[in-house]
């Protein structure tokens, strides 16, 4: 046999011949055996309908079936005589089992009922090792989302439509265009440089989420969760503590969000189809300036005023968005092998007029059992999905359209005349963009094609031993293009804009999971695990970018000048986990657990890092004297973890290097310094968590409860710190300072109403989480993205709004200047008149960071056919640094109403000058309350369908929000997907309100 290897990963021949041996040595257990057949119905026990669906299985084996349409399963197993455990569980069912005797019988008749699982507890959950765990027996929180909390909520994403479902978790949508980027922080901020978000696993692929901005959209970026169809997932299990780097590696530091797609199942093919018709709105638009006069100059002793007429800008800019969003599904199978195929298109258009974002895509996931100890499983998905961008610019690029409605000034019509479209900027040194155009003549567009595949092998070669192999497979390759013709309104590229960029992105994961599961006796159960990975990931990007454009084309290379850019990154991970388990008499469950994870980010000193994680949890409910009071509190369990993660992906794969960036003059080609010095000791973060909770259900399983406290601290802090210029460099990443985050967790749910006709759960859900930064060499570091606002603060939490502020007298009111106008404190006071003199003394102005976050969910059942669901989201006790009305308000603008009292004379003039320095002035309360979801649905079965099962929804996302916050929406963030600069408003496209009409048909 020809050997072959592979860099960083075991012989393949050594580990194909270890997996041959374990399947001879296990034949003999197969010998004696007869095939049985077990068959029956599965009901509701509250409704007494069937249940389709249900999967059916014998215990620690492969062989499993599902039920029909009516509820009926037919299993076959070529096993021995004697006594077996046959589970069915259901997603939102508490799991059952049921004793049969395989006899001399080859048939036996077992039915079953089970009941609607509330409070989630006896939910079976899948923790990363190959070995399912009912929740009740876990030292550590984990959340579970079903399908059908996705269903009807109107989300393009699946991180969009986890907002408000799980606790500990805040999701914020950072802009309301139609893919627009989705933030998501579990137990809050756990690194700055790095991202912020969990790692993502679909059916055992970890997958690319990341938000390269290829143009300049002005912060705006796409995360590529976009690319997965909410509609087909199965399940979503969330991790969100420091025990989920124990077992998934470095890069689930920030918590894990493991996705289960559909699968099939046993029975007839099953077809589903579905459409769906969507309508966006936008929810608020500014108040804008309709004062009938101007200042005809700045000057504050000038008031000469002259009559002009204004325009709302926004009234051209937004517009009612239409969608449509299509699925078809077939699946089925025989006992051996099944099969799940489904299509999707979305088409949504962008409350910004031009702006559009479509998605196609296929998955295929074939499962084939080919005897009773092995069973292999094929997953592929293909997604293309193309955008039509309207700029936004702001941070960087002074062209788009929002910002420039809000630097424009509004007396000034801004439609073209005679195909030319006027300048709507106060001066040619104040230039922006004309909104108009940048809608009508700019064009920005992106365009991804993404495939996403798995095998895995699943080996049962003696009793309750499993092993499994996956190899997860993520390409994309994302294009962007961008192109502003000549003679146009922009103030850098009147001369024509031209760029192009792509980025291809390959990861690539090989996971070998062992686990044994051993009954030492009948008070002692040991689960033993191990497992390896070996993952790769390659990012290619180019950019080009041509400017002083020819006449006619509209390529990058038809440009005076060009520059291009090119960048190869290359990460390799080895990681390596063991894990063990003790069930002590069904009701103390101990687990401990370490993995050691290789990254080549670091240099070999700091490369590898051991994670320990140990955990414990006690079901006192199930203990002989609590038997008395089990049908007032049926459940109850205390837990408790520990556990150690650290980021070994936080930052670039070559950082810890000073490189040297190629440059060429004329006939002679170079090198050139970069701006940022090496650091070849800096080494990861790490950060330790302690947590304790409790799980517990009371009335019989119709309320429960489950509340965590958590203590996370991060030191090693890596933070992208300043220079001094002597040292020739700007910039370099250190291990500097430290971060706290502390907080709880607590989520209620209850069904008041459980009749056979007639259901109603509730749930609501709270968290809170408190962030600290220290250790900060000089108290304080800013980050980019903020306009220097933004800064890491001793004693405050990361992120806050560290800047000028009102000089106030010693009544706390305002510190007027002579001139009768605000003005910033400074350094020092003169002595004789008490006027702030000196530099501006800055300090923290606010807090994006939200006290507490939390959401109420209320779904209704009425009959077999109606039901009902609303979620309100809400956040309390966070700051927006409101720039737009900063803006806006400015004299030299003024295109929203807050600037009219000076118009009006109430103020001075020049206040909104003196005000435009002073950032304390813009900061506002950014609390709100969010109708995020609202749905009915009647499910029925026409006869003139031949009694299928049809389903009609009608839906909204967004409807309304309860807040002061003056600008458009206080949950979006100009700085995109950013982990350290939260909260910035600055002209960011609003989240749109949406109604959804759609009809689902299964056959």
């Amino acid at each position: 046999m020809r050997e072959i290897y592979l860099p960083g990963w075991p012989n393949l021949k050594a580990t194909l011949i270890w997996v041959l041996m374990l399947a001879l040595l296990s034949q003999p257990v197969f010998a004696q055996t007869t095939r049985y057949t077990v068959s029956g119905t599965v009901t509701d026990a509250r409704t007494k309908s069937p249940l389709p669906g249900v999967v059916v299985k014998f215990q620690n084996s492969n062989t499993a079936t599902a039920t029909d349409a009516s509820g009926k399963y037919n299993l076959s197993a070529n096993l021995a005589a004697g006594t077996y455990q046959l589970t069915f569980s259901y997603i939102g069912f508490k799991p059952a089992t049921k004793s049969v005797v395989l006899g001399a019988s080859a048939t036996v008749t077992v039915d079953a009922q089970i009941s609607e699982d509330v409070v989630g507890l006896d939910e079976v959950v899948v923790t990363g090792t190959s070995v399912a765990t009912s929740k009740k027996q876990l030292g550590n929180a984990i959340s579970t989302v079903s399908a059908a909390a996705l269903q009807n909520s109107v989300a393009t994403s699946v991180d969009q439509a986890l907002s408000g479902k799980v606790s500990g978790a805040q999701i914020s949508q950072n802009s309301g265009n139609p893919a627009g980027g989705i933030s998501v922080r579990l137990r809050g901020t756990s690194t700055v440089v790095g991202s912020g978000d969990p790692l993502y696993i679909v059916d055992g692929v970890i997958i690319n989420n990341g938000s390269p901005e290829l143009i300049d959209l002005g912060g705006y970026a796409q995360n590529r969760l976009v690319d997965i169809n909410p509609n087909d997932i199965d399940r979503i299990e969330i991790i969100k503590g420091a025990a989920a780097a124990a077992i998934y590696g470095s890069r689930a530091s920030n918590g894990v969000v493991q996705i289960f797609t559909k699968r099939g199942k046993e029975g007839k093919p099953k077809v589903s189809a579905s459409t769906q018709f969507r309508i966006s709105e936008v929810r608020k638009t500014l108040d804008y300036n309709d004062h009938p006069f101007r200042f005809i100059n700045t000057d504050p002793l000038d008031k000469t005023q002259e009559p002009v007429q204004r325009y709302d800008y926004q009234d051209k800019i937004f517009r009612t968005a239409y969608g449509t969003e299509n699925n078809v599904s077939v699946s089925g199978g025989s006992a051996t092998t099944q099969y799940f195929l489904s299509g999707n298109f979305l088409s949504n258009q962008g409350i910004i007029d031009g702006s559009a974002f479509n998605r196609g895509g296929a998955r295929l996931r074939i499962d084939q059992t080919l005897n009773d100890w092995m069973s292999v499983s094929l997953g592929a998905n293909y997604v293309l999905s193309t955008s039509k961008e309207i700029p936004n610019g702001g941070l960087s690029e002074a062209y788009g359209a929002l910002t420039g409605f809000i630097f424009s000034n509004n007396f000034i019509n801004p439609e073209p005349v005679n195909g030319v479209y006027p300048s709507t900027a106060p001066t040619a040194i104040l230039r922006r963009t004309n909104p108009l155009e940048a809608i009508n003549r700019f064009d920005f567009g992106q365009r991804t094609n993404r495939f996403i595949g798995d095998f895995q092998v699943m080996l049962t070669p003696i009793n309750n031993l499993n092993i499994n192999y996956t190899l997860g497979y993520d390409n994309s390759t994302q294009i962007a293009t961008g192109f502003i013709p000549v003679r146009n309104t922009t103030p850098s590229y009147d001369a024509g804009y031209s760029r192009r960029a792509d980025r291809t992105s390959y990861l690539l994961n090989n996971d070998l999971n062992v686990s044994y599961k051993a009954t030492l006796g009948d008070w002692l159960v040991s689960t033993t695990g191990a497992g390896a990975t070996a993952q790769i990931e390659k990012n290619y990007t180019t950019g080009i970018t041509a400017t002083q454009l020819g006449p006619i084309a509209e390529i990058s290379t038809n440009g005076a000048t060009v520059v291009a850019g090119e960048s190869r990154v290359d990460i390799n991970i080895l990681g390596f986990f063991a894990q063990q388990t003790f069930g002590i008499g069904d009701r103390l469950f101990l687990t401990g657990a370490g993995r050691y994870d290789v990254s080549s980010v670091f240099g070999p000193d700091n490369r590898w890092q051991f994670y320990p994680k140990v955990s414990g949890s006690y079901l006192i409910s199930n203990e002989k004297f609590w038997q008395n009071i089990t049908n007032v509190i049926p459940i109850l369990k205390f837990r408790a973890s520990y556990g150690q993660a650290g980021n070994l992906t936080a930052i670039g794969a070559y950082d810890r290097y000073t490189n040297y960036n190629p440059v060429s003059l004329p006939g002679f080609p170079g090198v050139i310094s970069s701006t940022l010095l090496g650091n070849s000791g800096i080494k990861p973060e790490r950060q330790t968590e302690t947590e304790v909770g409790a799980d517990m259900s009371f009335l019989n399983g119709r309320l429960g409860m489950e509340f965590s406290y958590y203590h996370k601290d991060v030191k090693d802090l890596l933070l992208f710190i300043g220079l001094t210029p002597s040292t020739g460099f700007l910039n370099q990443y250190a291990n500097v300072g430290t971060m706290t985050n502390k907080g709880i967790e607590l989520m209620v749910t209850g069904t008041p109403i459980e009749k056979e006709n007639l259901k109603w759960t509730s749930t609501l859900i709270y968290s809170r989480n408190k962030n600290e930064v220290n250790d900060i060499p000089g108290g304080v570091v800013a980050f980019p993205g903020g306009f220097g606002q933004v800064a890491a603060v001793n004693g405050y939490p990361i992120g806050a709004f560290y800047s000028t502020y009102f000089a106030r007298n010693p009544d706390g009111s305002l510190l007027l200047n002579p001139a009768g106008l605000p003005q910033a404190e400074r350094v020092g006071r003169n002595p004789e008149t008490g006027q702030p003199t000196g530099a501006t003394k800055p300090k923290v102005i606010g807090d994006p960071n939200p006290d507490w976050t939390g959401s109420w969910t209320n779904e209704l059942s009425v009959g077999k056919g109606l039901s009902f669901r609303t979620q309100f989201d809400a956040a309390y006790g966070f700051d927006v640094f409101n720039f737009t009305r900063r803006v806006g308000e400015r004299d030299l603008y003024g295109g929203l109403a807050g600037y009219e009292p000076e118009l009006r004379g109430e103020v001075p003039k020049g206040t909104s000058a003196a005000l435009f320095g002073i950032f304390e002035n813009y900061i506002e309360d950014g609390s709100y309350i969010k109708l995020r979801e609202l749905s009915v649905a009647y499910d029925f079965k026409p006869a003139f369908l031949g009694n299928s099962n049809v389903r009609l929804t009608l839906a909204g996302r967004n409807l309304f929000s309860i807040d002061d916050y003056s600008g458009y929406d206080p949950e979006v963030n100009a700085a995109g997907q950013t982990t350290a600069v939260r909260g910035f408003d600055f002209v960011e496209v609003p989240i749109p309100r949406t109604y959804a009409l759609g009809v689902t048909v299964s056959f």
